[in-house]
Parts: C-alpha cells; sequence; structure tokens
C-alpha cells in the first residue's frame, strides 16, 4: 500500500466528514494502518490502472453480550470520481469474507444519516439497527486550587 496515495485518499474522507485538515490525524492513522496499531488493518481498491480509489480500514472488537469477536469498519472511502464503480461494495465483500474466515460474528459500522450514497449501497449488503449511538467526552480533571 502506497503511503501517499493512501493518505491522499484518508484526507479526502476527512474533509467528506468536514474534520479540520490536520496532517498529524492523517499521518497516525496511516501509522496505525501500516503498523498494525490497536489492531487496525487497511484495505484498499484500485482502479485498472492501479491507483488507488476506496479505503477501508477495519479492526476486530470483543462482544461480551454473546462471546464472540466482531470485525469493525472504522472507515471507507470511495474518491469522488471513482463512486458508482463498485469499489465500496467490492470493499464489503471483502470484509464480510474476512469476517467469516476469522469467525466474526458480524461486521459492523456507522455512518452519517444523510450520506444517502453510502447508505444505498450499505443498505445493499447489511441491515440498519435501531441503535442510536452517543459520544461523550472524557472527564476534565478539576483545576487545582
Amino acid at each position: 500500500m502506497d503511503e501517499t496515495s493512501w493518505s491522499t485518499l484518508y484526507a479526502g474522507y476527512r474533509e467528506f466528514y468536514n474534520t479540520p485538515v490536520d496532517p498529524d490525524v492523517v499521518a497516525t492513522a496511516w501509522r496505525w494502518v501500516r503498523d498494525r496499531e490497536h489492531g487496525m488493518r487497511g484495505l484498499v481498491a484500485e482502479d485498472a490502472t492501479g491507483d488507488i480509489v476506496a479505503l477501508a480500514n477495519i479492526r476486530l472488537f470483543a462482544r461480551p453480550s454473546v462471546g464472540r469477536l466482531g470485525l469493525y469498519l472504522d472507515d471507507l472511502f470511495t474518491a469522488p470520481a471513482s463512486r458508482g464503480f463498485g469499489h465500496a461494495g467490492a470493499l464489503l465483500d471483502h470484509i464480510a469474507a474476512l469476517a467469516k474466515q476469522e469467525g466474526a460474528s458480524i461486521v459492523r459500522w456507522i455512518t452519517a444519516g444523510d450520506n444517502l450514497q453510502a447508505r444505498s449501497v450499505y443498505d445493499s449488503r447489511a441491515t440498519a439497527t435501531p441503535w442510536i449511538t452517543y459520544d461523550m467526552q472524557p472527564a476534565v480533571a478539576p483545576a487545582a486550587e
């Protein structure tokens, strides 16, 4: 996997979700994928010329309620000019095959409710759940007196 191409695509993913431009975050994510830190693995899809046009970052996660592992899809992104050619679907199919191969009981991910183009791909391969996602900030240490 080529760092420059991957990083450009990942920066596009962050831009899609209106996150601030931050080369350090992109470099950290690349290191996690490259070195498989935190169990992260990166997958890419290439076009006919060999250019990276889509990426997916996955990791195993524990599912205590069922006593099994699941496969979590943290990121899935296709370059805008390459959408509609099946790259995201191919990555999802590959991830489903990996989940089976590794004995994962489920593949799980979240997406924005208004990400309609991606959701049309997701809806063709998975079932949306009724679960609601929450984010909580870490506790702030009390100020020293």
